[in-house]
């Protein structure tokens, strides 16, 4: 099978399809997004080496009778379920936690994947193989609804119009969670507003201390530091941003303003496919749909675009 394999070189090779084990199914990957982590792992995060990818949709080969030649999506956390974080229910957290394309596991840019069964979901026919993609960042996004509990009388604020902060904007819509999204790309803005409220990142300056809920999508190392000056005392900021290298930043103002900071990472890909099929539309998301061996092309547009698609195969 064809599989785009990265370890400090991206290259498309030929190598063998993953051999069955006990508990996983064999699936027959149709379209794959690239994500920011993704490009993040080029420039050395995680240190991964193997076959990248995360997001994708595809059909069941081999596997449980009742998963054969069904459309699924897939969780990408494969935790040990053997370890105290396990058993005490935080699997997302598991100490020996391989993760999907980033993390000790070969992930989904390639032509068949092995998936562990319990971590795939069956897509209904209503949602298409491109809003499928959009299934685990969806999640991801849903997540900040899980960890904070809106009233509806929180001023909100999304840092970021890439393509998590999109992605973060119209799940926080979809919930009836109004929010001001800040970016740096007019014509970013001008696709949100057509769902939310917009500014401008350069006029963040006006908003000192002004939101109860700041959430961090901007895949920037500066993102925290907007979100210090923009939370209010008391408030909450949500880090969605994950990036290679590290962070050097005064947390002073945290500790001044009392600031609570949360980590969000996965989230539910229930009401993620739920959300999918019932309004939640995706498509407008799309800068564009590549073919695998075009994938040069495909990593070359995806810095600073919208979602871009890898078509694996029909």
């Amino acid at each position: 099978m064809k599989a785009l394999f990265y370890d400090g070189n991206l290259r498309l090779i030929q190598i063998d399809k993953p051999r069955m084990r006990k508990g996983f199914a064999l699936v027959k990957i149709l379209m794959a997004g690239i994500c920011n982590t993704d490009l993040e792992i080029l420039k050395g995060y995680m240190n991964f080496s193997g076959i990248l990818g995360h997001e994708f949709v595809g059909i069941v080969e081999k596997g449980p009778s009742a998963l054969i030649g069904k459309r699924v999506v897939g969780e990408i956390n494969i935790p040990c379920k053997k370890c105290d974080l396990c058993l005490e229910g935080l699997w997302r957290h598991c100490r020996n936690m391989r993760v999907l394309g980033i993390n000790g596991y070969n992930g989904v840019f390639a032509q068949y994947a092995l998936i562990p069964v319990e971590n795939l979901h069956v897509l209904p026919h209503e949602i298409a193989d491109e809003e499928a993609v959009f299934v685990e960042p969806l999640g991801a996004a849903f997540r900040i609804t899980e960890q904070i509990n809106f009233t509806g009388h929180e001023k909100i604020a999304v840092l970021g119009d890439g393509k998590l902060g999109l992605v973060i904007s119209k799940a926080l819509n979809f919930s009836n969670i109004a929010h001001v999204l800040f970016g740096k790309h007019e014509e970013k803005l001008s696709l949100a507003k057509n769902w939310t409220d917009v500014e401008f990142a350069d006029n963040i300056e006006k908003y000192d201390r002004h939101f109860d809920v700041v959430i961090d999508a901007t895949g920037k190392q500066s993102g925290l530091q907007q979100a210090l000056y923009a939370v209010k005392p008391e408030g909450t900021i949500v880090l969605k941003t994950t990036v290679a290298g590290k962070i050097s930043i005064d947390m002073s103002t945290a500790t001044v303003n009392e600031v609570t900071i949360v980590g969000s990472r996965c989230g539910p890909f229930p009401k993620a496919i739920f959300a999918l099929q019932n309004g939640l539309r995706v498509v407008d998301l799309i800068e564009d749909v590549f073919d695998f061996d075009d994938y040069q092309k495909a990593f070359e547009k995806a810095s600073g675009a919208l979602k871009v698609i890898l078509k694996i195969q029909d």
